[in-house]
């Protein structure tokens, strides 16, 4: 993801999720399918799903991804959507966010 790290801080948390993302701004889905995330040990998958990707996209940011725990029904390519508890944490310059849900806004 190409989001620059603002601050160094652990674990997950809405605060560092809004000092990324704009609550004023719009933000769009780019997923027309969630990718699968899979457990791996010793570098291999294990075939146990551990979560779902989408891409998502707004005004003045690189494309970012959000991983969601379950699996959820994505609405159509570029609907604009909300999040339900976007959060994000900060590892080694990256930038990760997760869901626990999305709605479309219309």
């Amino acid at each position: 993801m190409a989001i620059r790290v603002k601050h160094k801080k652990s674990g997950y948390s809405s605060q560092t999720a809004f000092e990324y993302i704009s609550c004023d701004e719009a933000i769009y889905s780019l997923s027309s399918e969630l990718e699968v995330q899979q457990h791996f040990e010793d570098g291999k998958p294990t075939g146990e799903i551990i979560g779902y990707k989408g891409w998502f996209v707004q005004k003045g940011l690189d494309p970012f991804q959000v991983k969601f725990t379950e699996k959820i029904d994505l609405p159509k390519f570029m609907s604009l959507v909300q999040f339900r508890n976007l959060q994000a944490c900060e590892v080694r310059h990256r930038v990760y966010f997760k869901s626990d849900g999305i709605k479309e806004v219309k």
